[in-house]
């Protein structure tokens, strides 16, 4: 007997008509045995938790590039940050916590050092790369769960809502229809934030017109924020905000582009990024027998691109920087 079978029969009785239930997943690609104590969904969850790539996240940037202070926001923070957002959302609307979580912690796996810099900077050397399409790779591919199938064998909605968090296809679920709008929630106020801890902005600098609909400190607008998707959202098919304040978050995301995310101060060392990158990418291209050591592995001819590029994206901003003074600055005698 599957002890959350019970978790089950409370899920048919008391979820939304419009969440997931965990008795109607679609499943693994590669059948298992299941665990006599935790839902799939929370199995995968925990596969997320205790990858490689997640702990990974605590030294990758969020916005500002290997910041000096300890409070910046990292990409760990980050995914904590949407994952406690997207519970409680989730929570309040009926629909599929566990579900939910699990996507929440698992969206930014495929995100590269440097933040959106090194992800155009991969985009640029290998023609197409997308931090979504990266994250659903890691998962599926990249982390090794067990020797019997590749990637961590998550079930296909979490799948499906890590792929979707960002693009023009919506999830197919409404848990991760959340994890996509509160990803935006957590990042848009925890970026401002960061860009006044940073003195890039001062919040009295912030439009009227959004601080008059969403409040004037970071846990008023979300406040707002959530307030609102529960308002737009509750007994209904699809995730959305109330027009007023999804007019005020277009503004504020907008602001944040003009201000914080394009040519502030803080951004302008992002130009490097793409000379470092691409010099590691073309040193493990041209010395692949060295990328073969890293990786513990052959690489054919097809394969090295993509390898090369895999390997760089799994790199935390720290070890892109010491693999780089490594291979190309030159080090003192030591005898």
């Amino acid at each position: 007997m599957y002890l959350w079978e019970r978790t089950l029969q409370w899920e048919k009785e008391y979820l939304s008509p419009y969440a997931q239930r965990t008795a109607e997943t679609k499943g693994r690609v590669y059948p298992e045995e299941e665990c006599t104590i935790r839902t799939p969904y929370q199995r995968d969850r925990d596969r997320i938790l205790h990858s490689k790539a997640f702990r990974r996240l605590r030294s990758k940037t969020q916005v500002f590039i290997y910041p000096a202070g300890d409070h910046y926001r990292t990409r760990l923070t980050h995914v904590l940050e949407v994952a406690q957002i997207s519970r409680t959302v989730a929570r309040t609307l009926g629909l599929n916590e566990d579900l939910t979580e699990a996507i929440a912690l698992g969206h930014d796996l495929g995100h590269t050092p440097f933040g959106h810099a090194g992800e155009a900077a991969l985009a640029r050397l290998i023609g197409h790369f997308r931090h979504n399409e990266q994250s659903l790779r890691v998962v599926d591919v990249l982390e090794q769960h067990s020797p019997r199938y590749p990637g961590l064998n998550l079930t296909y909605e979490v799948r499906d809502g890590i792929l979707h968090h960002t693009g023009p296809e919506l999830p197919a679920t409404l848990e991760g229809q959340v994890v996509r709008l509160c990803d935006r929630i957590a990042y848009l106020n925890h970026d401002v934030e960061d860009a006044v801890r940073g003195r890039v902005l001062r919040e009295e600098e912030l439009p009227r017109s959004v601080t008059e609909v969403l409040g004037s400190t970071r846990a008023e607008r979300i406040d707002t924020m959530v307030k609102s998707v529960i308002e737009a959202s509750m007994r209904k098919p699809q995730i959305a905000m109330t027009p007023d304040v999804a007019a005020a978050t277009d503004e504020l995301r907008e602001f944040l582009f003009a201000t914080v995310y394009i040519g502030s101060e803080a951004k302008q060392e992002e130009s490097k990024v793409y000379g470092l990158l691409e010099q590691l990418y073309n040193y493990y291209i041209r010395n692949h027998e060295q990328l073969e050591q890293r990786l513990g592995h052959s690489i054919s001819e097809a394969e090295l691109q993509r390898a090369a590029c895999d390997y760089i994206a799994g790199m935390t901003d720290s070890y892109a920087l010491a693999e780089y003074e490594r291979l190309f600055l030159p080090a003192g005698w030591k005898t």
